[in-house]
């Protein structure tokens, strides 16, 4: 989980937020070792809910994984699932991904995502 936040004031007018997203927010949830973390983390995972509508995880999506996949193995390294999924749903929909995950917006671009 990354520990850097994007002030809301920074967010496009319109933005969309993965199901994958949601769910490591939940897991970041899960695991926080101290309660004031787990707290924080909360709050962050109860403000995206209030926010946004996820985008489901459909066939559309998943073709876009496997070529999103297959560029990170034609790198010859592995990317997580959660990564490969999260750009996979940004290049479906035509929208520039929005992520703080230095890795994340390597891999984005390198699959013709957009990155903001």
């Amino acid at each position: 989980m990354i520990a850097a936040t994007l002030p809301l004031d920074d967010l496009p007018d319109s933005a969309s937020i993965s199901v994958v997203t949601l769910g490591e927010l939940y897991a970041g949830v899960h695991l926080a070792k101290a309660p004031e973390a787990r707290r924080l983390r909360q709050a962050r995972l109860d403000a995206a809910r209030r926010a946004f509508v996820p985008i489901p995880v459909d066939e559309l999506i998943a073709e876009r994984y496997g070529e999103v996949l297959a560029v990170a193995r034609r790198w010859g390294r592995s990317a997580k699932a959660t990564d490969v999924l999260i750009v996979a749903t940004a290049a479906s929909t035509s929208l520039p991904l929005m992520t703080l995950d230095e890795a994340q917006a390597r891999l984005a671009q390198a699959a013709g995502v957009a990155v903001v």
